[in-house]
């Protein structure tokens, strides 16, 4: 059976993620359709609208997120005409919204990303997990929220970057072979910071660490991506795991997202218990 075909046109008067992510993730849902999706992202006047919608007709759905009621009207009256099913993300949530407040919305374009004090936390708790990244400046790991460990690219920094973009002031040490982490991860733990330990089955650091080497033009060094070497890492890695009763996670099947979402889950836990 052939597979399903559709245009998406998205409309955002800020950057777009909120959009962005919500038709992704519906689109998921529908693996028998393909979906060409354009984005067009701080749209917010009229001249520019009008733009992008020239050829509106040429897209099978628009999703838009658009405080500026002006401009939503052109959305909607633009697609109304040519006959091509409009969504207004947001509307029924803002509805929703009003309705239980008693009170409009402020029709403001990304006020989720204004300079507050969360925003403020989350850009410290980036420039923190950059600056620890694999264990540098390892004297500021008792700073940390939580520190995540393991062997070489079970995803340790880009998970770090994804919990501070949350806020969360995250550090991540290497496991090496053979090689001890620094003292100051060992006075970090205990003196209570949460520990989690990142691992991944050996077919998958395998496939990865090849193309790590690929990419830096350093193929002979075959040690490093050996099935076998690796299984020998992982070994050591749950024995240092245990011996520190350190939660471990699998993220050979998760996303970066899953696996934030678990670090999250055993910190919520260490909270409770």
């Amino acid at each position: 059976m052939p597979r399903q075909q559709n245009r998406i046109l998205l409309v955002s008067d800020s950057t777009g993620e909120t959009v962005t992510a919500s038709v992704e993730a519906t689109a998921s849902q529908f693996p028998r359709v393909e979906t060409d999706i354009t984005l067009h992202s701080f749209v917010r006047n009229s001249e520019r609208m009008k733009q992008l919608l020239h050829d509106v007709e040429t897209y099978d759905l628009v999703v838009y997120t658009i405080m500026n009621p002006k401009l939503a009207d052109m959305v909607q009256e633009t697609c109304n005409f040519a006959s091509v099913p409009c969504v207004a993300l947001l509307d029924p949530v803002l509805q929703a919204f009003e309705g239980l407040t008693g009170s409009a919305a402020a029709g403001k374009p990304g006020r989720q990303y204004s300079v507050d004090t969360g925003y403020l936390d989350r850009v410290r708790a980036i420039d923190y997990a950059i600056s620890l990244d694999d264990g540098l400046s390892a004297k500021h790991l008792a700073q940390a929220d939580v520190i995540l460990v393991g062997v070489s690219r079970t995803s340790k920094t880009p998970t770090c970057i994804y919990l501070a973009y949350q806020g969360i002031r995250a550090a991540n040490v290497p496991l090496v072979p053979d090689q001890e982490p620094p003292d100051s991860f060992f006075q970090a733990l205990r003196a209570g910071v949460p520990v989690v330990g990142l691992i991944a089955s050996p077919t998958r650091l395998s496939q990865v660490r090849k193309y790590r080497l690929r990419s830096l033009g350093t193929p002979e060094i075959e040690d490093y991506a050996k099935t076998g070497e690796i299984q020998a890492e992982l070994a050591s890695a749950r024995l240092f795991f245990e011996k520190y009763d350190i939660p471990v996670i699998d993220v050979t099947r998760r996303s970066i997202e899953e696996t934030a979402a678990a670090v999250r889950g055993i910190l919520a836990q260490k909270e409770q218990g």
